[in-house]
């Protein structure tokens, strides 16, 4: 009974409306937005203050991470559900990217947003697209495999590269497992240092409302709310096709996994606004892992699902990849045969993969897929480049929200899914693990049922 009121206690008190995090958010995305459009020059100003929260939570990534990843397998009692694990996430990452990119293939042919257009493509601003189709060419997906190994065991920690930190992190999670019980102390020191980190990360977040401010603010400023109206038909397009995957695709998915979609986003409806206004998935990436353990999926499947996720599950972006190749042709006035529109899907799903992690991967990518239709100018990304920066939001939502319903559903398949726990957070009565809980939750059998209170049932 003690164990059952110290859970009951752990239950999170609800704050006054001001001092929650997603209604701050929300007051300085609307506040930077105005700024940004009254006072463009002192929104551009502001960038700044954006780019120096991302970089904050992009320092604490990597620990996150591997702290997450190599505690969370050293505390598995079978090293070949890790396998299992990663098999059942690329089959379900590789699934979805392929239905986004026909998805968005296929509204924009029943649509056609760019029909009507007729630029010509002598008037096209090919410098403006250069450095983006350059390093598409450098792009190779053996190059890729290669840089996920880091030059020394310390330095995926520094280097920035989600890939090359997981990589570390699961051999090193391997490493102490299978020197157990030897190496307890080690797992007992990373598990305190995960404490630590994550208390860090809490109090990063406190600073997400100034970050939002200055990101929208700068965008607002910088491209202005008048630019939207020029390409209006695509942005449209495109976010009604997101919105629509989000809630009818991965609305199927959760509903099959015993969850509803819009519980789920209400649960993190924190870090959505985050991303909202940073444009940056990555923003909100810590927060994510930390909130999809206590919604009950075992540590080890969050440190490898979401990181993983990360990389190859971008709905969002595959979804914009045809549907912006589409746009592009068919303002242009070229006719792209079937064949020509399956090699565009076939081609985006080897180069998505490859220019994971790249800085700018959505027109990357984009000007990778463009460069096997010769027909269609890559200096045609010149005519969406504009307005990329309000489109990168919703690709960030969509690829976010994308990540955290393939946590959830790779972690019921894994049989690593407290119930109870999910429950309660969609119900929006998340139950915070404390540090007795979390080791019980990794030292059960993924077969053991949890009690959100921490006793086996």
């Amino acid at each position: 009974m003690e164990v059952a009121s110290a859970g009951e206690a752990a239950v999170r008190v609800r704050k006054p409306l001001y001092r929650q995090l997603y209604v701050q958010v929300v007051a300085a995305i609307v506040a930077g937005a105005a700024l940004g459009h009254f006072y463009p020059d002192l929104g551009a100003s502001l960038k700044p203050l954006g780019d120096a929260f991302i970089a904050l939570v992009k320092m604490i990534i990597a620990p996150v991470i591997f702290l997450t990843v190599a505690t969370g397998i050293a505390g598995m009692r079978d090293m070949a559900a890790v396998g299992s694990v990663a098999g059942k996430a690329f089959a379900y990452f590789l699934f979805f990217s392929t239905l986004a990119l026909i998805i968005g293939l296929v509204v924009a042919n029943v649509f056609q947003p760019g029909a009507g257009l007729g630029i010509d493509p002598a008037t096209l601003d090919a410098e403006a697209v250069s450095n983006y189709a350059a390093t598409a060419e450098e792009t190779t997906i053996t190059g890729f495999l290669l840089a996920i190994i880091p030059t020394t065991l310390f330095s995926a920690l520094t280097a920035g590269s989600i890939l090359q930190v997981l990589l570390v992190s699961i051999l090193a999670g391997v490493a102490i497992a299978a020197t157990r019980p030897h190496s307890d102390l080690v797992l007992d020191i990373l598990g305190s240092a995960a404490a630590v980190i994550f208390k860090l990360v809490h109090m990063l977040m406190k600073l997400a409302p100034i970050g939002a401010f200055g990101a929208i603010a700068f965008t607002i400023g910088t491209f202005g709310i008048g630019t939207l109206a020029n390409l209006a038909a695509l942005i449209a397009t495109f976010y009604i096709t997101s919105i629509l995957f989000v809630l009818v695709v991965l609305g199927l998915v959760a509903r099959m996994a015993g969850f509803s979609i819009f519980a789920l986003i209400r649960y993190l409806r924190e870090e959505l606004l985050l991303v909202l206004g940073t444009s940056s998935s990555e923003a909100a990436l810590p927060s994510l892992m930390e909130k999809m353990e206590i919604a009950g999926c075992r540590k080890a499947v969050v440190g490898l699902v979401v990181p993983t996720g990360y990389s190859f599950n971008l709905d969002g972006t595959n979804i914009y990849m045809t549907l912006a190749a589409l746009f592009i042709a068919q303002a242009l006035g070229i006719e792209l045969s079937l064949a020509e529109q399956v090699s565009l899907v076939l081609v985006a799903m080897i180069s998505s993969k490859g220019a994971a992690g790249v800085t700018g991967a959505g027109f990357v990518i984009l000007a990778a897929t463009l460069s096997v239709v010769p027909s269609v100018p890559v200096a045609g990304m010149a005519l969406i480049l504009g307005i990329d920066r309000f489109m990168s939001e919703c690709r960030a939502l969509t690829n976010f929200v994308g990540n955290a319903v393939a946590t959830i559903v790779i972690a019921k398949w894994e049989n690593a899914l407290d119930r109870d726990r999910l429950a309660a957070a969609m119900a929006g009565r998340a139950i915070p693990l404390e540090p007795a809980d979390t080791e019980l939750h990794e030292r059960t059998s993924p077969h053991d049922a949890v009690h959100p209170a921490g006793e086996a049932i």
